[in-house]
């Protein structure tokens, strides 16, 4: 199959996955609803209407634009990460900890907690791929097992030894105000934090493009065999792109306790690592493009939101969509990697 015609059926998808979720939003409002027009309004422009809205719609997209540039490295070398949700529960974790620890040294104790979290987290993905260097085990079941594993772990310290007993949620203590991100769209939840994904969507394309190991990832992906006959150490580049998916995943649980939340409320990583999934799958895992993806996804939930507190549209409805545009995306996906293979 030429190189052409594979690019020619894979890049529209960017385009047309988005567009069938939306028409699909339209066709379950019109089915499930007693005032479709209304809804559809609260739906379409209630995340725009006042800066509340677009501040959270914006701050609901950095941990899925973080989520999916881990998910991006991964494939990019071959294998595919599904044990963001665990990530980023740790990241946040060890992030609140170490910040609590380090609280007396404001802006520098607060990089080093990031730092820490991200760290963590990228040592648990690092584990997957040592897994399957070591034995072939299918990064899949070990990376989504570990993930699985790790958060009633941390369910365990967060409701137990780390509670915060002033509180009515079941969550740590709030870190100190000093190592907390600045907030940038008042009176939304929006803090600096979308900058800093902004940079790292920039340091992740040129990180694929332009260095020697960004190369040998994606020959890796391309052609494993080819790699290694090539004398590329196929092992240990798995190994790194698995830890390095984990890092940005372990990033975006770091960013949301110092710019969101400041304390690690229980299990609030619920949905973020397969919406970050989605996210790069939906950007057809260009770097590029998972800014707009993960907009498109965090206008889904934003817009459902409105919807349900102003026409009493169930909630349900986006996580809906979202499961459509996963399958879809997975579709058009395993449809291209069949046309690489010169398959019809």
């Amino acid at each position: 199959m030429e190189k052409g015609r594979v690019n020619r059926f894979i890049i529209p998808h960017v385009v047309f996955v988005p567009v069938v979720g939306v028409l699909f939003l339209v066709l379950l409002v019109f089915l499930l609803n007693d005032s479709p027009l209304e809804t559809l309004y609260f739906f379409f422009a209630g995340p725009f209407r006042n800066t509340f809205h677009f501040g959270n719609l914006l701050n609901a997209a950095v941990p899925l634009i973080l989520g999916g540039l881990g998910v991006i490295i991964a494939f990019k070398a071959g294998c595919l990460n599904l044990g963001g949700e665990g990530q980023i529960y740790l990241g946040a974790f060890a992030t609140t900890v170490v910040a609590h620890a380090l609280k007396d040294f404001g802006p520098f104790g607060a990089v080093v907690s990031v730092f820490a979290g991200s760290l963590m987290s990228g040592m648990l993905a690092a584990l997957s791929g040592f897994l399957k260097a070591k034995w072939n085990t299918n990064e899949l079941i070990t990376t989504f097992l570990l993930s699985c594993a790790v958060i009633p772990v941390i369910n365990y310290f967060v409701a137990g030894p780390f509670l915060d007993p002033e509180t009515s949620l079941i969550s740590t203590k709030k870190i100190a105000e000093g190592m907390r991100l600045s907030l940038i769209l008042k009176p939304s939840n929006l803090s600096s934090s979308f900058f800093i994904a902004l940079c790292f969507v920039f340091i992740v394309s040129y990180f694929l493009k332009k260095t020697k190991l960004g190369y040998e990832f994606r020959m890796i992906g391309h052609n494993e065999m080819f790699a290694r006959f090539g004398g590329i150490n196929t092992k240990l580049n798995t190994v790194l792109a698995l830890g390095f998916s984990g890092f940005m995943y372990g990033l975006a649980g770091s960013i949301v306790v110092l710019g969101t939340h400041h304390a690690v409320i229980k299990e609030f990583s619920a949905g973020l690592g397969w919406n970050g999934l989605t996210t790069a799958l939906v950007a057809g895992f260009s770097p590029v493009a998972v800014m707009p993806a993960a907009l498109f996804m965090a206008w889904i939930n934003a817009g459902a939101r409105i919807a349900m507190q102003n026409t009493g549209l169930s909630l349900e409805v986006a996580s809906v969509v979202q499961a459509v545009i996963l399958f879809l995306s997975t579709s058009v996906l395993l449809r291209g990697m069949f046309l690489r293979k010169g398959k019809t």
